[in-house]
């Protein structure tokens, strides 16, 4: 039976692109574009990847564990609504990862970007509550640096 204990953490990850604000935010927006540094990895299944990007549309997001990992075959989803998005600027969503059917953490991940003269600097503001099963403040912020870096491979080439 669940204990009913939550974490609450928020972690704010900085990264510099050599790409102008549009260029960063069409990679941030674009399923197609999205999917390749978001969706896509070596260590799951990616089972579904749907974005309908704009405010009050729906992101589907769900994998299944390859054999190497610590939960072989177990799906994780993430489902996620746009809350805010102004292009070339910010985008603003809540979401609720769930590991084998149950709910891990819900969040409120906020993306700012700011030009810098020589392309686009990227606030990325995760605001997650935890749930009993879940990954935890620290793989969590990781996850992201990993993620923010990808997008940067995406967007520089």
């Amino acid at each position: 039976m669940p204990d009913g204990h939550v974490t609450h953490a928020t972690f704010t990850i900085e990264r510099s692109y050599k790409a102008e604000p549009a260029e960063v935010f069409e990679a941030l927006s674009d399923p197609a574009i999205k999917r390749r540094w978001y969706a896509a990895n070596d260590q799951t299944e990616l089972v579904a990847f749907e974005s309908d990007f704009r405010p009050g549309g729906a992101q589907h997001l769900g994998y299944r564990f390859g054999d190497a990992s610590p939960f072989p075959g177990v799906s994780l989803t993430d489902d996620s609504i746009f809350q805010a998005i102004v292009p070339g600027s910010r985008i603003v969503t809540t979401g609720m990862m769930a590991i084998g059917g149950a709910p891990m953490s819900v969040s409120l991940t906020t993306f700012e970007l700011i030009p810098n003269g020589d392309g686009t600097d990227l606030l990325c503001t995760n605001q997650v509550a935890f749930f009993e099963n879940a990954d935890g403040p620290v793989m969590r912020e990781h996850g992201w640096r990993v993620l923010l870096d990808k997008l940067g491979e995406v967007i520089e080439g």
